[in-house]
């Protein structure tokens, strides 16, 4: 059991293989939900970022490698979409794990699913030589941004926007 300390509904994280699509795709639903509530101009609700065929290639690209959290009996709990990403900076070169997308489960949350993922992800990424963690978070999304930040992460730069 991933526990990090505290008590987690976690059984086990994995690579996602095709046997979680189904998992995922009704997660996928739930953030999307979440998205439209404060960008209801960018997002529909009931919709998903991805139709099964794209996970399909999504799992199988090690650039982008897709983690989920299970539950006991390997349900689906949470996932994390990560991707590497290589920049040049100066003179130098780093690679960044990227996260896409991090959801948990609406009836797992509040159960540490989140921190465990975010924690596995970040010892991925330490293990696969990467500078930092990077991700984005919607303006108006709080509950998101709050939880990133009790777990590090910090402001990095600011995104602006003119809707014309």
């Amino acid at each position: 059991m991933v526990n990090n300390g505290t008590e987690c509904a976690v059984d086990r994280i994995i690579r996602a293989t095709e046997r979680e699509i189904p998992g995922i795709g009704r997660l996928l639903v739930q953030v999307n939900d979440v998205h439209a509530a404060v960008r209801p101009d960018l997002f529909c609700k009931g919709g998903r970022k991805y139709a099964d065929e794209q996970l399909e290639s999504i799992l199988q690209d090690s650039g982008t490698p897709v983690f989920v959290a299970l539950d006991k009996e390997g349900g689906v709990l949470g996932y994390i979409f990560c991707a590497f990403e290589r920049r040049t900076y100066g003179e130098g070169e780093i690679v960044t794990l990227y996260i896409d997308d991090l959801c948990v489960d609406e009836r797992a949350r509040g159960s540490h699913v989140g921190s465990a993922l975010l924690q596995y992800a970040e010892d991925f990424a330490r293990s696969a030589g990467c500078y930092n963690v990077t991700l984005n978070v919607w303006e108006g999304n709080d509950a998101a941004r709050r939880f990133y930040e009790d777990r590090g992460l910090m402001k990095q730069k600011t995104g602006l926007e003119k809707i014309l």
